[in-house]
């Protein structure tokens, strides 16, 4: 199946990140992956696809190695960003939701390589068994605190993974809090980092400021979104963009989207999403609280 954003980004994208882009090492790209397994998730185009296979995932970590690739955790990118440092080469990998595919799937190929990886928990789905939804498996508490154990960082990804433009402002503060509390209890060591579920509302600049005020509040540091491109000094540490990666991505496309041919599409992303904004009856109440403060 042909995808126009591959075809954008390698003829249109990346002469003009070459031609135009920002100074190399000033922005850091944060990438996004889900289940490390065959099992087909999402829609049937390659875009919207959150698996990438073992194998596929073992040639990208290993092609990012060998063109001298080192990665971060969030909480040391932004305190590079504060210093500004150079950090050409340097990459964040992230995976969302906790899928237990991670255990033989990714853990074997990041330490071979060197590398470290933040997961972010829906914690209703991580238990002292292994629990299955929708026909995927999540890790056990054992198995994040070997992962712990083995260098893997955790975030919150909340409790239940909401839509939370749909929630009101005590049900965010519980998916929040309560999330962070319990991965806390379990590693015992602070939780620093959340990531948003579903696609983030950036045009919806009420439920943003609600939202960073939340995630201050109950003592994040940082965060991550579907906001598409690469973080850089001027992103909100709160509302970082990441870049989404799965099975079809080869070489090309993959080199393309950390040298910033890809960050293109954010601006079509936002553009869909300021057409199609509309205000969730239950958020009413969040956009009231945000404007009386």
């Amino acid at each position: 199946m042909a995808r126009l954003d591959r075809l954008a980004t390698l003829c249109v994208g990346r002469p003009l990140a070459k031609l135009l882009g920002p100074v190399a090492g000033s922005r850091v790209p944060i990438l996004m992956y889900h289940s490390i397994s065959d099992n087909l998730f999402g829609m049937s185009h390659p875009y919207y696809q959150i698996n990438t296979s073992p194998e596929v995932f073992a040639h990208q970590m290993r092609w990012l190695r060998n063109r001298g690739f080192r990665s971060i955790d969030l909480c040391e990118l932004i305190q590079k960003f504060a210093s500004q440092e150079n950090l050409d080469k340097t990459v964040v990998i992230t995976f969302d939701d906790g899928y237990r595919d991670f255990l033989d799937g990714a853990l074997p190929t990041l330490k071979q390589c060197g590398f470290s990886a933040t997961i972010f928990l829906a914690t209703d789905r991580i238990q002292e068994l292994p629990t299955r939804l929708n026909g995927a498996e999540y890790l056990t508490w054992r198995d994040v605190r070997e992962l712990r154990r083995e260098g893997m960082c955790f975030g919150s990804h909340t409790v239940t993974h909401p839509d939370m433009r749909s929630l009101g402002p005590e049900q965010i503060e519980y998916e929040l809090g309560y999330s962070k509390e319990v991965i806390e209890q379990k590693l015992g060591e602070p939780v620093n980092s959340f990531a948003y579920p579903f696609a983030f509302p950036e045009e919806d600049h009420n439920f943003t400021r609600f939202l960073q005020d939340a995630l201050e509040t109950q003592g994040f540091l940082n965060g991550v979104t579907t906001i598409l491109g690469r973080a850089s000094r001027q992103s909100s540490p709160y509302f970082l963009p990441r870049l989404p990666v799965n099975h079809a991505d080869d070489e090309d496309f993959l080199q393309a989207k950390l040298e910033g041919a890809y960050d293109w599409m954010h601006w079509p992303q936002r553009l869909y999403k300021t057409l199609h904004h509309k205000v969730p009856p239950m958020q009413q109440s969040v956009v009231v609280d945000t404007d009386n403060r």
